[in-house]
Formats: C-alpha cells, structure tokens, sequence
C-alpha cells in the first residue's frame, strides 16, 4: 500500500469539495478551501484521528467499508473511487450493492440537494448506502439503518425484517402484512432482472429457511417493482408520521433514491416539518434500535 500516495490522493480531493456540496454551511472563518479533516470525517463515519491519520500517511489499513465511505464523503467519481481502492492495495468492490457499493453519481447528486426532506440512497435489495439528516431524525441511528458496516445482503432491511422482530418497530403492527408482501414482491422483480444471481440466490434459500412468512409469500410468485407507496412511521418524539415515500431508480435498477413527502397542509406535512427541529438529537435509547 502506497501510504504517502494514498494520503496525498485524499488531501487532494478534499480540498476540491466545497461544505455547501455536501450539505455543510461554510461558516464565517475557514482557512481551507474545501473541506476540514473532522467534516471528512464526520461524513465518512468515522473517528476524526483515524481520518488524520490517513493524511499522514500512516494508520492501518483502511477495509473496503472505509475506503467507499471516504469515496462518498469525498464525491469522487468512479475512476477517482477505483483509484482511491488501488492505492490501497485493495480488490475493486461489486458497483452495484453491498456496503462497499460505490453510489451511482446521478443518485448521490440529487440527494445532496434534498435537504427539505428526508431522503436516501439504498440498494435492490434495501442495504442503505447514504442518506441526509433528515431520513436520519425520521428513521432513527441505528447502524442497521445506516450505512451498514458488514457486508452482504443480510446486513440490509430486506432481510433483517423477516429475521429480527425488532426491526418492524418502525411501522405500526397492522401495517406489518402490507410491507411483507410489498417487499417479497418487489425482490421476486429483482431476481428476475438480475438473472441467474447466485447472491440472491443465497439470499431467497436463507430467508425460506429462517421465515415462514416469506416462504409462503414468495410461492405466491406475486412480483411488482416498489416505486412508491404510503407509510405511516412510527418516531419515539413526534409518534405516527405518514408520509408518501417516493422511489427512482438507476439506470441499471441496482440502486434507488427514496425521499419521502406529505401532500401540504396535511398532520404528515406538520410533523416532517418538526423534523428540522427535532432532529437526531434526541434518538434515546429507545430509539436507537429502530430499523429504517
């Protein structure tokens, strides 16, 4: 690993990105002019000394996880991505999911500019790759519902709603069904459009195995691509929020941007307007654990 290229690639980039560009106000005194190592940082999800480090030219090796977290932190292309993982003497992740994915450009420009609204970027297979502050304060911070740190598909929503009971805490038990059915529909879509995926593959055989549930929902062989829907979201503060959630998808189909909105005057449009001020600064431990 070229330790001094690697810091110097970073310094280099981080320099290029303005605060304004990823949602940060400038403030009144900066003596750089992009961004400061802390926001990088903060950003990327990881410690301020770790980043440092890096610029330094020293530190451990950063994982496949870091190295896409910095790449989205940083807004770097897809050349400037693979480079940044060749400095590290690191292997090119799979583009289109996991939590090494790397976010389709066009995605990850429309949420930077969706800062009224919660909104995200996540996988088919629902693995959360980015999202703004306010999807954060409606959904809650919990890992799962964050850029995930553990690879594969079992680290996303998809999966973690059929195996841990927990994690439909977010939605009101009679809405439960509803959900279910949407999301065997939506990824019976998926595997289609994907062909012969040996991961999704592995996906579907585990969650059969593990729940009763999907297995008799996805022999229905019911199939429809999740564009939008209605949700009614249960926050530990301002309680059941209904939003309309809206999806647009890449390209390629791998990835979506979800922002979620409520028509104007509604109870929905109030409290997503209380998100502002609510914020995450309240997720209590109560509201830690809640999956998006």
């Amino acid at each position: 690993m070229d330790l001094s290229e690697l810091a110097a690639f970073l310094k280099s980039r981080r320099a290029r990105v303005r605060p304004r560009d990823v949602g940060l106000t400038a403030g009144p005194r900066r003596r750089v002019p992009g961004l400061r190592r802390e926001e990088v940082a903060q950003l990327a999800g990881l410690s301020a000394d770790y980043y440092t480090e890096l610029e330094r030219g020293r530190g451990a090796q950063p994982s496949d996880q870091t190295l896409a977290a910095l790449a989205r932190a940083l807004r770097l292309t897809r050349d400037e991505r693979d480079h940044l993982f060749h400095l590290a003497d690191r292997r090119i992740p799979p583009a289109a999911h996991g939590p090494a994915a790397h976010v389709e450009p066009g995605l990850l420009s429309l949420l930077d500019r969706l800062t009224t609204t919660p909104a995200m970027v996540i996988t088919a297979l629902h693995e959360t790759l980015a999202r703004n502050a306010l999807a954060t304060a409606l959904l809650g911070a919990h890992p799962a519902t964050g850029v995930p740190v553990a690879g594969g598909p079992t680290a996303g929503f998809l999966y973690r709603w059929f195996t841990d009971p927990s994690s439909r805490s977010v939605y009101p038990p009679e809405d439960h069904p509803h959900h279910s059915a949407v999301f065997v529909a939506d990824l019976r879509a998926v595997a289609a459009r994907r062909g012969r995926d040996a991961e999704i593959a592995r996906l579907v055989a585990r969650l059969r195995h593990s729940s009763e549930e999907f297995a008799a929902l996805w022999d229905t062989r019911d199939v429809a691509v999740r564009r939008a829907d209605h949700k009614r979201i249960v926050h530990p503060t301002l309680g059941i929020v209904e939003v309309d959630c809206h999806s647009l998808l890449s390209e390629d189909g791998h990835q979506r941007l979800l922002w979620f909105t409520a028509p104007p005057g509604t109870d929905g449009a109030a409290r997503l307007e209380l998100l502002s001020v609510v914020g995450s600064q309240d997720m209590s431990a109560a509201g830690e654990g809640r999956p998006a």
